[in-house]
């Protein structure tokens, strides 16, 4: 083979140079944890070149091209430096001695990345992609094929009723909810000051939260007003009852504390008690369900972050009300009751109602708790803005009630879960005291407006107790798998919540009927 003295001696001096420009600085080999891609090509041509130089010839000279290449490339610094030394040595390194025939292409041993091994090793934000267009054009064409099939169906009589006068009342028992949180400021004020004895407090505050949640119950039941109208001042009654029961329970426990270090107990602690209007109102309509006397706050208002999650607000909102109308009004409709009739009829009519009204429990989860949270959170500047987590990815149902909606999660845990467990109770028991206390609010958010009790969300929610117990099974014995995550998805999006839709139509119908 034939060498040019010429190119090695002006490689050697350029990666020398390089070098010494090098060794002055605080980056070196050890210092490096990471590589770029660029810098692992560049890597792996620099070993092709190293291993073609020294078989090309055993001499001094071209081992130390070989040294000095593979000396530039393996000295990794962060930023632009990078690439620009990388250039500088492939610059400098012969062409001739790049990628020759006779250097080896494979020297490791990998796995393909579809593989089990590496599946979750890559990033498979492209085939993420790919689904999202692919869903959009299918969705796309089964809209137009719908419209041109049926014609736009979106009316107003499931969202408003037929005259505002009969919502009036719903809307003036929301308007006088926040008579109750007074009282209970004026209650604790008082025990502050102490002009009345625990007990008295006590049974206070146990009269103004059930006073809370009955009276917006008693306006549905006596008012005919439209179904939205009763589930979103149901909803809101609810919150108040749990922010309620959360300055209740907290000033009471803040009240002990103050008392045992006045008695001498944890006298090392510097603890000070305080009744605030201003903590309370803020509470009120902060975005959390757990009352404290300070919050961790933001540092501005971000107005053009804002604005855009109010464009998306709107839209998602929108797009809900499409799809129930459009496509879950006329399947349900057209259906029979699932406890009555052919079986295979029945389950065809689940399956049809499951894609439709999982992707409006999407939109809805999407727009209530990272939009509107999110929104109310950046307008008060409310700062802890964890309202969910990674409940996607939940392999038991008792993982995904602990990560899908961390308001309520933390109320539970901090009001119900653990009070329990001080006072002796079992973690069983303690879980199932839970699980009955949902129950009971998701039943009143659907029978109170629908004004029939046939108690279907109640034992929704308790049936998620057996369905923990399967799912944390299946976990167990299935480890490392999506077992538990698919059976997740199937028994609360694919089977439940349409089963609890047909459910609830066709009992309102009929009692309508009968009444008729």
């Amino acid at each position: 083979m034939t060498i040019n003295p010429e190119s090695i001696t002006s490689s050697s001096d350029d990666n020398n140079n390089l070098r010494r420009r090098r060794s002055g600085g605080d980056r070196s080999v050890n210092d490096v944890t990471e590589l770029d891609s660029s810098s692992v090509d560049a890597s792996s041509s620099s070993d092709d070149v190293t291993s073609d130089i020294k078989d090309g010839s055993g001499n001094g000279p071209l081992d130390r091209v070989s040294e000095a290449v593979s000396t530039t490339i393996g000295k990794i610094s962060d930023g632009d430096g990078i690439q620009e030394e990388q250039r500088k040595a492939n610059e400098t390194t012969p062409l001739k001695y790049v990628y020759r025939a006779s250097a080896p292409a494979h020297r490791r041993n990998k796995e393909s990345p579809l593989s089990s091994a590496a599946i979750f090793n890559q990033s498979h934000a492209g085939l993420l992609n790919l689904c999202i267009v692919v869903l959009i054009a299918v969705n796309s064409r089964l809209i137009i094929e719908n419209l041109m099939k049926y014609g736009l169906l979106i009316g107003s009589g499931f969202w408003s009723s037929s005259t505002s006068v009969r919502d009036w009342p719903l809307l003036m028992c929301c308007l006088s909810l926040p008579i109750f949180p007074l009282a209970a400021f004026l209650v604790e004020k008082m025990a502050q000051k102490k002009y009345m004895t625990e007990h008295v407090v006590v049974t206070l505050h146990i009269i103004i939260t059930t006073a809370s949640i009955l009276y917006p119950v008693l306006v549905i039941l006596r008012c005919d007003s439209a179904f939205l109208s009763g589930v979103t001042l149901m909803m809101f009654a609810c919150i108040v009852w749990m922010k309620l029961v959360s300055y209740a329970h907290t000033n009471y426990d803040m009240r002990q504390l103050a008392k045992s270090v006045n008695e001498g107990e944890n006298s090392e602690i510097n603890y000070s008690y305080n009744v605030s209007f201003e903590s309370l109102a803020y509470f009120m309509v902060a975005p959390t369900l757990c009352y404290q006397l300070s919050y961790p706050r933001s540092a501005s208002i971000r107005k053009g972050w804002l604005a855009r999650q109010l464009i998306k607000l709107v839209i998602f909102t929108g797009l809900m009300g499409f799809i129930i109308e459009q496509y879950i009004n006329p399947i349900v409709r057209s259906s029979q009751h699932p406890f009555e009739g052919n079986l295979l009829y029945a389950i065809e009519r689940v399956l049809k109602l499951s894609v439709p009204i999982l992707y409006v429990w999407l939109c809805m989860f999407y727009s209530l708790f990272h939009l509107w949270l999110n929104i109310l959170a950046e307008v008060l500047r409310f700062g802890d803005r964890e309202f969910y987590k990674d409940w996607w990815n939940a392999k038991t149902i008792d993982e995904y009630w602990r990560l899908w909606n961390m308001p309520v999660h933390k109320w539970m845990v901090r009001h119900i879960y653990f009070p329990c467990l001080r006072n002796g109770i079992p973690k069983g028991v303690a879980m199932v005291i839970s699980f009955f206390i949902s129950a009971v609010f998701h039943e009143l958010c659907i029978a109170v407006p629908c004004r029939l009790f046939k108690f279907w969300a109640f034992l929704g929610i308790m049936f998620q107790i057996p369905l923990v117990i399967l799912t944390n099974f299946l976990q167990n014995k299935f480890k490392n798998s999506n077992v538990g995550n698919m059976t997740f998805w199937c028994f609360f999006c694919i089977v439940g919540q349409p089963m609890c839709v047909l459910l609830y139509y066709h009992d309102v119908m009929n009692r309508n009927g009968s009444s008729s």
